[in-house]
């Protein structure tokens, strides 16, 4: 084996940061394409003069602010060619190699709470850690080097940590950004203590580390804060002070001046706060207070503000209430559904599009060393553990109850795609097939049970999960392949108003819940955490123009809305419903307004 190269500056090395030959790996900048999937809040204006096309965002748009859906070293990578020295602050508050960051809290229904974990963020974390430190610094080695690309000449980054991993970022952030650009380690007390934290045989721990670098050393955006002084303060010797305030340390939360902060402006974490308004489940959520000061402090209004382990969406709603751009990235589903219902609570919200990766699963398989459509086919048969294989050449002359076909990863299952598999298997004498999906064509659910029945075929539509994208050995990982719901949407037209209501949900896969959830379902919108409407679907992406949804202190879901259209024509109604496990299911209506 190779030496490596000499070393001529100090550095933290690990397994698996220099190859075989000893040099430095470099990073696998994968370029992507970003797919619309939803726009929120656009103005219907915008929406004539701007429209989306195929999905993907016309850059000659007004701003939007992006919510991105995937894994962040992608997203970064693919928001390089577009935004690289253009982000004016970045905060991250990336898992700290516990083990336990993916775990949140979701309420069923209007009472019961269940501890739930997104399945491809604990497989994400799992395997980040899994092969020990080497792996977790080599992830946060290779993001952070990106972070640096895409921060501006005189942009700020701010990486929050704990005593588990924050001396070995701090050796990184030297490497990547300089030690010159090293700025101030930030102690944020958490608060008061008691419990089982205050029993422990230790020191008790009540800190966190905040880490804040520059891209520019003595060329950077800082606002200077302080904590206002309470009234009547008098300095030492009684004289009255005129100032801006007590001027802000490197200890945060600390002194008698910031123990005077209550309720939302209080630097206590949230964790500790029992009655916080801004609590969503997540067991990782930060304070408004702690990233407002951030935000404040090392950016200006307009400026462009980025997290990439966004979770449950605290920067980005921080961001948007003090007047900055925003980007945030999750590889976690259901931390993308709680931030955007929680950027949908900020009166006066701007627009903002949730975004996907364009061809991300041909990409991961490729990478995985999963190319080849024989390749391809076996390995997700492996995961859904489905008899016979798939192919049309292997349907003769063999007996089988069951047929599986999977989709292209490059398009949506379609209606002629199906047809044309049912006439086969019909002819093969099959009666039952499963076709499995990476998306589906919009509508598609409403028709092909009717197709089926032409055919004398039971068909079955099956979503392919993006967890599958992340397994290594399918007869051990436990992945979750769910049906699609069934959604029913009644409908009244009377002149130019119409009425939508939820008439029935059905979730597929009611074995996935926990038995004592199960138990306490009572009504079909138990299984409903948000729903809204896009009142004139063009066939190009999904406008959110209405929403009803839960949040931890408003439990109820309006099942009903009206809309009344300005002019005649046909319309194409879409509803889009989110279930509890963070799936979407639409429903498409047609209508003529007379």
């Amino acid at each position: 084996m190779a030496k490596r190269k000499k070393i001529s500056r100090a550095e933290l090395v690990w397994a698996g940061k220099y190859d075989e030959n000893g040099e430095l790996r470099p990073i696998d900048r994968t370029i992507l394409p970003f797919q619309t999937v939803e726009t929120v809040n656009e103005s219907k204006a915008d929406r004539e003069t701007y429209p989306l096309l195929a999905g993907r965002a016309d850059t000659d748009r007004p701003w939007r602010n992006m919510l991105i859906w995937g894994d962040n070293k992608v997203a970064m990578s693919s928001l390089l060619p577009r935004f690289a020295g253009k982000v004016n602050l970045i905060y991250i508050d990336p898992p700290f190699a516990t083990g336990q960051d993916f775990s949140f809290r979701v309420r069923i229904g209007d009472e019961e709470v269940v501890k739930q974990a997104s399945v491809i963020e604990e497989k994400a974390y799992r395997d980040t850690w899994g092969r020990g430190l080497d792996s977790y610094l080599q992830m946060m080695y290779e993001r952070l080097l990106l972070m640096r690309e895409l921060l501006a000449e005189h942009g700020s980054i701010y990486v929050h940590l704990d005593a588990t991993v924050g001396h070995y970022v701090k050796a990184l952030m030297d490497e990547v950004f300089g030690s010159e650009s090293f700025q101030r380690e930030i102690v944020w007390r958490i608060g008061w203590i008691s419990g089982y934290k205050s029993a422990v045989d230790n020191w008790v721990r009540n800190h966190d580390t905040i880490l804040f670098y520059v891209k520019t050393p003595g060329r950077f955006t800082f606002n200077k804060e302080y904590v206002p002084y309470p009234p009547g303060y008098k300095r030492r010797g009684s004289a009255q002070t005129s100032g801006k305030g007590y001027p802000i340390e490197d200890v945060w939360n600390a002194n008698p001046f910031e123990f005077d902060l209550k309720g939302d402006e209080s630097l206590d974490s949230i964790q500790i706060k029992s009655f916080s308004r801004e609590k969503t489940g997540f067991a990782t959520q930060k304070n408004e207070s702690l990233i407002a000061r951030i935000i404040r402090a090392s950016s200006s209004e307009g400026d462009l503000v980025a997290d990439f382990f966004c979770g449950s969406g605290t920067t980005l709603a921080v961001a948007e209430k003090l007047g900055r751009r925003w980007i945030g990235c999750d590889l976690s589903k259901w931390a993308i559904q709680v931030t955007r219902k929680r950027l949908l609570q900020i009166e006066g919200c701007g627009p903002f599009d949730l975004m996907n990766l364009g061809n991300y699963e041909r990409h991961k398989l490729a990478a995985n060393g999963r190319g080849g459509w024989e390749r391809y086919v076996g390995f997700i048969l492996d995961l859904y553990r489905a008899e016979p294989v798939t192919g049309f050449t292997m349907l003769h002359g063999r007996k089988a109850r069951a047929y599986v076909h999977i989709g292209s990863v490059d398009s949506p299952v379609t209606m002629r795609e199906i047809r044309q598999t049912l006439k086969e298997a019909g002819e093969g004498g099959l009666r039952e097939v499963h076709f499995l999906g990476w998306d589906f064509e919009m509508g598609l659910h409403d028709l092909v049970g009717d197709v089926g029945d032409e055919f004398g075929v039971k068909v079955r539509l099956v979503s392919i999960p993006r967890e599958s994208l992340e397994v290594t050995d399918p007869a051990r990982e436990d992945i979750r392949f769910f049906d699609l719901n069934y959604l029913d949407v009644a409908r009244t037209l009377r002149g130019k108003v119409l009425t939508v209501r939820l008439k029935d949900f059905i979730i597929a896969n009611p074995e996935y819940l926990p038995d004592d959830v199960a138990k306490r379902i009572g009504k079909f919108t138990d299984y409903i955490d948000y729903w809204a409407v896009d009142w004139d679907y063009r066939n190009d992406t999904f406008h959110n123009q209405w929403q009803s949804f839960r949040t931890p202190k408003q439990r109820t879901l309006e099942t009903s809305i009206k809309h009344r259209y300005e002019k005649r024509g046909t319309y194409t109604v879409l509803v889009k419903v989110v279930d509890i496990f963070g799936n979407d299911t639409t429903k498409m209506i047609k209508i003529r307004v007379r």
